[in-house]
């Protein structure tokens, strides 16, 4: 039997900036990846952020093939502020054995963060990658843009995804 838990719950103080991230969100169309070692490909995603009145946020992220509706990647995690200030943690764990801690700054709505540490199975597959920055950015039209960026053993840091969400719920 599941534990329920209520809707009703009220976000912890800690976390009010972030106050507009919560929900989920859907792409209207489809992202664009791209990066020097494999085929350009479009993707869809859905993005999901709750929380259970702890002082974190949880998340997680599916994005599939836009054309066959394969899964291509998954990513899970949690979010936390530091305290009376503007930074912001997210701690990321990735199917493909990739485990990430990146912190940065929010300003107004746009989040920009730079991975601080990476992790990866033992059995992961080279290239490997070495940095991602990622920017969550909430435009005045209310959609939710997301820019990541990447660098791997051979490449340098470059942008590889692009894809702007609407709130569904």
């Amino acid at each position: 039997m599941a534990c329920p838990v209520s809707n009703t719950v009220e976000l912890n103080p800690t976390l009010l900036p972030l106050e507009w991230l919560l929900g989920t969100w859907e792409c209207d169309e489809p992202g664009e990846g791209s990066f020097p070692t494999i085929k350009p490909f479009r993707y869809t995603e859905t993005l999901h952020f709750s929380h259970v009145g702890q002082p974190v946020i949880n998340f997680m992220f599916n994005a599939f093939h836009a054309e066959s509706k394969k899964p291509l990647h998954r990513e899970c995690g949690f979010v936390r502020m530091q305290p009376g200030t503007n930074r912001v943690a997210f701690i990321i764990a990735q199917n493909s054995g990739l485990v990430e801690i990146e912190e940065g700054e929010l300003t107004g709505q746009q989040l920009s963060l730079q991975s601080l540490q990476l992790a990866r199975t033992s059995f992961a597959k080279e290239p490997y990658v070495k940095q991602i920055c990622r920017v969550f950015q909430l435009r005045s039209d209310g959609k939710l843009e997301q820019t990541v960026s990447m660098a791997t053993d051979n490449q340098p840091l470059m942008q590889h995804l692009r894809i702007t969400y609407r709130r569904s719920s």
